[in-house]
């Protein structure tokens, strides 16, 4: 029997890699699934693998306090050799473009193990923005023998790049399977969110999440400021889970903490913030995962960036660019608040990065490469 590994090691990747183990380890009894966590990041990580019940193999529990990029690097890589050696899979999966997928994906490289990568192929086209993802990703796709590419545009890059065609399988985006799962589990009771007794019925709820590297310093700044901004409307109020981050901690406490209209709350396990995102009336983010989740629930999203790889959203004008000018963002959420036709048009259920099918594909394409 061969195994797969999967390695991950921070909510998204989970968030994009738990319904893949799930649906194989149903779907695909000529494969052994197996874990590696590397707790990249601890506490958001656990959330989602108790939202989809599963339990890692192994668990590296890399992190640190303030840990740099150089120090997870370095303890990640250190721990998977021993890790490979012992599971010796037959293919080592990875998602997406965080200091685990990298390291992820060179150490099954140095024991000579092929890589699948899901969410293959995103670009900006600026190695420092955002940063690290940018190298993650492009180094990864190196590194990769099979690229499960989200959409037709980031096959295209890939393509452009030089990757065989061959290899790569456009699948749409796994974070759809696990957001559809997670919204039918809330809808027919089978999951249960919290309640939520701080919230306005009669106010329309704008969720917030930022906590991107570039906009640390006076990014941060204008962010908040916006936010204030808009939290001076009667008509709004806006839940805010913030990150750890003491990057992000010192505007928002400095610029938010004491408005009314205002709800600075832990980061959420998975559960509650899908819940979270079904009942917001705007998302504004700098998030990736919120851009391809957000279009399946039926929401206008505002990114507070100047780039992003996903396109295809903006492209679909379910997902504006908004920057992080305080006057901008004010203005396009003012926009939407005010003009339902310009609210309607955003919020068209249409969404370019999947059907919520993306795990049957990778185990289609899977499967054929071993066939081969």
């Amino acid at each position: 029997m061969r195994r797969l590994l999967f390695i991950f090691g921070t909510r998204p990747e989970a968030i994009k890699l738990c319904p893949v183990v799930l649906y194989l380890r149903k779907h695909a009894p000529e494969f052994d699934v197996r874990v590696c966590v590397t707790a990249q990041h601890r506490g958001l990580l656990d959330q989602v693998l108790a939202a989809f019940e599963i339990r890692p193999d192994v668990d590296l529990d890399v992190m640190l306090p303030g840990q740099t990029l150089f120090q997870s690097t370095s303890r990640i890589l250190a721990g998977l050799e021993a890790v490979l050696a012992d599971q010796q899979p037959s293919m080592v999966f990875v998602q997406g473009d965080t200091t685990t997928t990298f390291c992820g994906a060179l150490g099954a490289f140095y024991r000579q193990i092929p890589v699948g990568h899901v969410e293959a192929g995103l670009r900006t086209g600026d190695m420092l923005e955002p940063f690290p993802e940018e190298m993650n990703r492009v180094l990864t796709t190196r590194l990769a023998a099979l690229h499960f590419a989200a959409t037709g545009g980031a096959a295209q890059n890939l393509i452009g790049e030089g990757i065989d065609p061959a290899t790569i399988s456009v699948t749409g985006n796994t974070c759809i399977d696990a957001v559809l799962h997670v919204r039918d589990g809330l809808e027919n009771g089978t999951m249960v969110s919290r309640d939520w007794p701080e919230l306005d019925p009669n106010k329309k709820l704008l969720l917030v999440t930022a906590h991107r590297r570039e906009s640390f310093g006076e990014g941060f700044e204008q962010i908040c400021l916006a936010l204030a901004a808009l939290a001076h409307r009667p008509d709004v109020q806006i839940v805010y889970p913030v990150h750890p981050n003491p990057n992000v901690q010192g505007p928002v406490n400095r610029h938010l903490c004491d408005l009314a209209n205002v709800h600075l709350i832990e980061p959420q396990s998975y559960v509650p913030f899908v819940d979270l995102m079904r009942r917001a009336h705007i998302l504004i983010t700098d998030s990736g995962g919120v851009q391809e989740e957000g279009p399946s629930l039926g929401k206008p999203i505002l990114v507070m960036r100047d780039k992003t790889e996903r396109p295809e959203a903006v492209e679909a004008g379910t997902v504006k660019l908004v920057g992080t000018d305080r006057n901008r963002i004010v203005s396009e959420a003012v926009r939407l608040l005010e003009d339902s036709e310009a609210y309607q048009s955003m919020a068209r259920v249409h969404n370019p990065y999947g059907d919520g099918h993306a795990s049957r594909r990778i185990l289609d394409a899977t499967r054929s490469f071993f066939n081969k």
